[in-house]
C-alpha cells in the first residue's frame, strides 16, 4: 500500500511540474518579456491577465494549490533521494542533483516573489506593473538573486520535463530520450534568455 501511494504521488509530482505549473512558468515569462519592447507593452500584457475572469479562482485551482503539493512533496524528495556523484558521476547523476537543487532554490524565490508581487497588491494594494518591478530590481543584490531564481526555476522545468516524458513512459529508448534531453535544452536556453532578458529591460 505504501509503495502504490509512493508511485502515485511521484506521478502526480511529475505531473502537476508540467501542467499546469511548466504551462503557467511559460506563460509568466511571455508576458514578462513584454517588457523588452516598452514599459507600456508590459504593463498592458500585465493587466490583461489580471483581468481574466475567475482569475483568483484559477489561480488557487491551477497554481497554487498544484505548486503547494508539488513543492512539499518535491522538498520530500529532495532531503530523501541519494546521490551517487562520486560512484557515477555521468551527465544523468547530475542532472538529478541538479534538479533537487535548483527545486529548493525555485521555491525560496517564487516564495519571495509572491510576497513582493501578489501579497504586496492583495495586502497594500500596490499595482503590479513594470515599475513595480523595476523598483524592486533596483537594488544589486535583488536583480542577481532573480537572476539565480529565473535560471534555476526554468532548469527545474526543462529537466523535468525531460523526467516526465521518461517517467510516464513517452520516451523509452535511448535515441528518444538523447532527441529529448537536445529538446529540453533547447526550452532552458530560450525561456532563460527571455526571463534574464526582461529583468535587464525591468532594471534598466
Amino acid at each position: 500500500m505504501a509503495e502504490n501511494r509512493e508511485f502515485f504521488n511521484r506521478r502526480l509530482h511529475s505531473l502537476l511540474g508540467v501542467f499546469p505549473i511548466g504551462l503557467f512558468l511559460m506563460q509568466h515569462l511571455v508576458v514578462n518579456h513584454f517588457a523588452t519592447y516598452s514599459p507600456e507593452a508590459f504593463n498592458n500584457a500585465a493587466h490583461f491577465m489580471e483581468n481574466l475572469p475567475l482569475r483568483v479562482f484559477l489561480e488557487f485551482v491551477l497554481i497554487y494549490i498544484p505548486l503547494l503539493f508539488h513543492a512539499i512533496y518535491g522538498v520530500y524528495i529532495a532531503f530523501t533521494a541519494k546521490n551517487n556523484l562520486r560512484r557515477y558521476g555521468f551527465f544523468r547523476n547530475w542532472m538529478f542533483m541538479l534538479q533537487r537543487a535548483t527545486g529548493i532554490i525555485t521555491l525560496i524565490f517564487i516564495v519571495w516573489h509572491v510576497w513582493e508581487t501578489r501579497l504586496a497588491h492583495a495586502i497594500y494594494g500596490t499595482e503590479v506593473n513594470f515599475d513595480m518591478m523595476a523598483t524592486i530590481l533596483e537594488s544589486t543584490f535583488m536583480f542577481w538573486f532573480y537572476v539565480v531564481g529565473v535560471v534555476a526555476a526554468v532548469f527545474h522545468f526543462a529537466n523535468g520535463l525531460w523526467s516526465f516524458f521518461v517517467t510516464w513512459g513517452i520516451t523509452v529508448t535511448p535515441r528518444s530520450q538523447k532527441i529529448l534531453t537536445y529538446a529540453t535544452l533547447g526550452i532552458f536556453i530560450i525561456f532563460t534568455y527571455m526571463g534574464i532578458a526582461s529583468l535587464i529591460a525591468f532594471a534598466y
